[in-house]
This record gives C-alpha cells, sequence and structure tokens, in this order.
C-alpha cells in the first residue's frame, strides 16, 4: 500500500502525504518515498511546481513516534536528511497546502516549502521539546526568520499550539481558506507561477533563498552579480513582448 500519492497535471505535481490513519506520521517509509518523489520531480522536465499536502484531517503529526520507539532507526533524520535535501533540490516553487494538523516533524516539512496556504482547520505545534528531541530540519532557524525570534521562542519553548488565523497573524502562512478551497486556491497560485517566465522563475527563486541566507550586504551583492548575468540574454524585443503581456494581465486583473 502506498503511503504517498504524486499527481501531475498542466506543469504542477501535487505530493499527498497518505497515511491518513496515522495523521500522515513521518515514517522511514514515507520520509524515503518523499525523498524519492522530488527527485523524480526534479527530473522531469514537465513539471515546473510542486503543491505538498496530507491525506484526511492532518497535513503531517511528524515523525512516527510509535515507529521511533520500537527502535527502528532515525538514522536518516539528521541535518543531512535525505527528504529535506530532496524538497530542496527541486528548483521550482514549492506550495504547502496546509490542510490540518502540522507538528514538529510536520511542520519542518511545512516550513521546507516556498509558500504556506493554510486552511481554517490547520495547526501547527512545535513539541521537539516536550518530546526530548533536539531539531535537525531547520525548525530552529527557519521559524525565528519567518515570525520574529520571541514569538519563535514562545511556540518551541512551550509546545504549544497555534490554529490558522493567528498563524496568520504572525505571518507564518500567506493566507487562509475555507477547507474546500484549500487545494483549487493553491492550484490557482501555482498557475500563476507557471505564467512567469520559465528560467526567470527559477533564477529568481534561487536568487532568494541564496540571499536570504547572508547578510543583507552581501544579499545586495548577489543580486547585483544575478541580475548582471541574466541581463546578458535579455533583448529590447523580449522586453518589449513580456511587458505588453504584464500589462494585459494587471488590465484583466483589474476588471475581475
Amino acid at each position: 500500500m502506498s503511503v504517498l500519492r504524486v499527481d501531475k497535471s498542466g506543469g504542477i505535481a501535487t505530493v499527498t502525504l497518505d497515511r491518513p490513519e496515522k495523521l500522515n506520521a513521518l515514517s522511514r517509509e514515507l520520509r524515503q518515498a518523499i525523498s524519492r518523489a522530488f527527485r523524480e520531480l526534479q527530473a522531469d522536465p514537465d513539471v515546473r511546481v510542486a503543491i505538498v499536502t496530507g491525506a484526511g484531517r492532518a497535513f503531517s503529526a511528524g515523525i512516527d513516534l510509535k515507529e521511533l520507539g520500537s527502535g527502528v532507526p532515525i538514522g536518516d533524520a539528521s541535518p543531512e536528511e535525505p527528504m529535506i535535501a530532496a524538497i530542496a533540490a527541486f528548483e521550482g516553487p514549492i506550495i504547502g497546502a496546509i490542510n490540518g494538523h502540522a507538528i514538529t516533524g510536520g511542520f519542518e516539512l511545512a516550513l521546507a516549502c516556498d509558500v504556506l496556504i493554510a486552511s481554517a482547520q490547520a495547526v501547527f505545534a512545535d513539541t521537539h521539546a516536550r518530546v526530548g528531541i533536539v531539531p535537525g530540519w531547520g525548525l530552529s532557524q527557519k521559524l525565528p526568520r519567518l515570525i520574529g525570534i520571541s514569538r519563535a521562542k514562545e511556540l518551541s519553548l512551550t509546545g504549544n499550539f497555534i490554529d490558522a488565523a493567528q498563524a496568520e497573524r504572525w505571518g507564518l502562512v500567506n493566507r487562509v481558506v475555507a477547507p474546500e478551497e484549500l487545494l483549487p486556491t493553491c492550484r490557482r497560485l501555482a498557475e500563476d507561477m507557471l505564467s512567469c517566465d520559465p528560467a526567470t522563475l527559477l533564477a529568481y527563486k534561487r536568487l532568494i533563498d541564496r540571499g536570504y541566507a547572508e547578510t543583507f550586504g552581501e544579499g545586495l551583492r548577489l543580486e547585483r552579480r544575478a541580475s548582471a548575468e541574466h541581463m546578458k540574454g535579455v533583448t529590447p524585443d523580449t522586453v518589449a513582448a513580456r511587458r505588453a503581456a504584464v500589462q494585459q494581465r494587471g488590465r484583466k486583473q483589474q476588471s475581475a
């Protein structure tokens, strides 16, 4: 029985964690399936955007603690975790469709995405300190940068849960939608991304991620170098054509 579904359509891959009876807990089998899926998506030229979500009422409850308690090794859950590395190696945008509970390791999986859209039923918590495990998938560094160090400490040092509305107020998720609107909203967002120039989309994501990991000054230098290199392949004709397309899109959005 598969623990992961991957559906491809129109340049978009929807990756669904499929252990609903276990709240999509990240068993070794599921982590390996996610790793394989993202390696395959990166190698597929027809897939340019990915959506990650969970089946049932949870996005993911985190590492499968029952499996961990039974003695199954967790050696791949290290800072070099193949799952997180495989996700990071996917060059296109990744949208997290957070349909329910995103807890601890599931929270970290959500933070591996580029954009988070939450169902009104979504719930977030970092229970590492309560379980007695130190995070190794980036949560301790990503969360403070997203919501501020004090809020991150409140979440991580209490293990308290926050609902979707509070996550939106704190800037953890981009927006909150009704459960039935979650995947359609993510799909529309993915289609907006697909409508951008393909090469520039990938280069821009890469530039944002690289700059975010640097100081502000170094980030600006990265941007200048990347812009100068990119402009070597830009012609006046392509700029004019794309400018006309942008104007047409703007008029269309304003009249909607």
